[in-house]
């Protein structure tokens, strides 16, 4: 397996192919993408290449000797660090049964060879913007829960004070300064009447 682009945190590809060929047409078509583009010969690679890294969609050829198409998805599926990937599936056959089996397996998509390198690199972006939104919205709750926690460790504190009775004293002492304040009022406003 080879990455035609360095790893990145960013929203990479996983490209599931047995034929050379095809593996170079589907990096020519999605070259213009600029996201990683991931290589896998088997559905035995792909799996490893899963449990490696996080990918944004997963195009995976139907027909592959050994591990196919329709198993590597349903090991895909099976795995809960990779069940939400979406896979595009891509076939040679146009025999209706393939997509059926396709979508029953978890694929969100199904495409014949030959494809539409603008259809294909158009669905490929849908969720390729799916994946950064999503990102972004874990990084909005991974920043909305740690302002949680710090709210959640404050209040705690306070309720550790408030057993311990220190926030009492803090009253107290408020109260206390109040009434000298008011004092010291008085005494000015005693002093400048003659």
């Amino acid at each position: 397996m080879s990455t035609r682009a360095p790893f990145h945190d960013g929203a990479s590809i996983l490209l599931v192919d047995d034929m050379e060929d095809n593996l170079i047409a589907l990096e020519a078509v999605l070259g213009s993408l600029n996201e990683p583009l991931v290589r896998a010969r088997s559905g035995e690679e792909a799996m490893k290449a899963l449990l490696r890294q996080k990918f944004a969609v997963v195009l995976l050829d139907v027909r592959m000797p050994g591990m196919d198409g329709f198993e590597t998805a349903s090991n895909i599926k099976r795995l809960d660090q990779t069940k939400n990937v979406p896979i595009i599936f891509l076939t040679g056959s146009d025999d209706d049964g393939y997509a059926f089996r396709g979508y029953a397996t978890g694929a969100a998509d199904f495409l014949t060879k030959p494809f539409d390198p603008w259809v294909l690199r158009a669905k490929v972006n849908v969720f390729l913007e799916l994946h950064r939104k999503n990102r972004q919205l874990e990084r909005m709750l991974t920043d909305e829960q740690r302002r949680f926690d710090e709210i959640a460790e404050r209040l705690t504190a306070i309720e550790e004070q408030l057993a311990r009775g220190e926030l009492g004293e803090v009253a107290e002492l408020r109260h206390r300064m109040a009434r000298l304040h008011d004092a010291l009022r008085a005494l000015g406003r005693a002093r400048s009447t003659p």
